[in-house]
């Protein structure tokens, strides 16, 4: 077999996308995940096992040039076990780091990223402590396994404190104080095998119950930009990061606060699919295998909207112009992300009324799809 061969631990929406992406390169991609229904099968074999399962992700490495991952929670010990055996792209030691929430802030930190107000919270004791020092309202999260909204809880009194802590199992968390923010920001970047770097423009990102809902680019702010890229940068050379990362910020009257990092490809940078010179999946693979970077411009301004739960029927959606879609070949069920759309445009208050337009029908839309059966 010809060209690099890809390990990817997870076969989600994102390990299909990377798929995807690799095909035109001759880059060649396999798959662990715990489902042989997976989206990734879709395009490549899967390994079908737990992703901690220490055999199974050993004997992937060995098939493999290099090894990556389409999920923040597999393992950074067992990712660390095979370093011996395969590359691991992005390393361990950062990926251990983003799935400890208060690692991940003394993280921030240490780089001079302004972070909210918050307290670690390993006892009942500490809850007491809490509203003293942050004041309500407090958003309690777990320190690890959390996203898209879970492992966490906006609380405004002592027995909301509580009671949450007890609903999430009293795990090691962290309680923070309540941000007021304008949106929230996020900025991917991507690091290759010789230093080279390359940001993508901010993106807006709006949620709906705790998920993604859609995602607008560029956010256009040279200042926030030229910040955000600075804070990028130290973190990509300081851990030695091959591949794309992403950090998730608040937009404040005072500037940005740092939220979270994901390292790997993001939902929020889905548009850069269609709206950049080089999607987020293909740079991340040319950083992962040691190709050169590809150009990250825009090809204009323009909005991705994720489709949850239950799949419009996909004739009324290709009849919206300009519109692309992607269907992840899930089945439907509710909170789930199924597919998402992306307008793109030149004018900027073009698309914002195009993207009105689509959110305004898109109920209709999935109403007809239950009717139909979810064509």
């Amino acid at each position: 077999m010809s060209g690099p061969r890809v390990g990817i631990i997870g076969a989600g929406q994102l390990g299909r996308m990377l798929a995807l992406a690799a095909y035109p390169l001759g880059i060649h991609c396999r798959f662990l995940d715990a489902s042989a229904d997976s989206p990734g099968g879709q395009l490549a074999p899967i390994r079908v096992a737990a992703i901690d399962d220490a055999e199974a992700v050993a004997a992937l490495a060995r098939e493999v040039d290099v090894l990556t991952f389409d999920i923040e929670n597999v393992s950074a010990k067992l990712l660390e076990s095979v370093v011996p055996i395969v590359s691991v792209r992005p390393g361990p030691e950062i990926v251990a780091l983003g799935q400890d929430r208060l690692a991940e802030k003394r993280l921030f930190a240490a780089l001079g990223m302004p972070t909210a107000p918050h307290l670690a919270i390993d006892s009942a004791a500490d809850l007491a402590t809490a509203a003293d020092r942050l004041g309500w309202p407090i958003v309690l999260k777990a320190r690890r396994l959390g996203y898209d909204g879970r492992g966490q809880r906006v609380v405004r009194s002592h027995a909301e404190l509580t009671q949450a802590w007890d609903e999430l199992g009293t795990p090691p968390a962290i309680a923070e104080g309540w941000v007021a923010f304008e949106r929230e920001v996020s900025l991917i970047g991507v690091r290759g095998a010789q230093d080279e770097i390359r940001f993508y423009p901010l993106t807006e990102n709006r949620h709906r119950d705790g998920q993604l809902d859609v995602s607008i680019a560029p956010y256009v702010d040279d200042a926030l930009q030229a910040q955000a890229e600075s804070w990028m940068s130290a973190m990509l050379r300081q851990y030695a990061y091959r591949g794309v990362l992403t950090i998730e910020f608040f937009l404040t009257a005072d500037g940005l606060i740092a939220n979270e990092i994901a390292p790997r490809v993001h939902n929020s940078g889905h548009w850069t699919i269609e709206g950049a010179e080089t999607s987020q999946f293909e740079n991340h693979l040319r950083a992962i295998v040691g190709l050169p970077l590809g150009a990250t411009a825009t090809r204009g301004v323009v909005a991705m909207k994720n489709l949850i739960g239950r799949m419009p029927p996909r004739e009324k959606l290709l009849a919206i112009g300009g519109l692309h879609l992607h269907d992840y070949g899930k089945e439907p069920r509710p909170g789930r992300k199924l597919g998402h759309v992306t307008l793109l445009d030149r004018d900027r208050s073009a698309l914002t009324s195009r993207l009105a337009a689509l959110e305004a029908g898109l109920e209709s839309l999935q109403s007809a799809g239950a009717k139909s059966g979810g064509a």
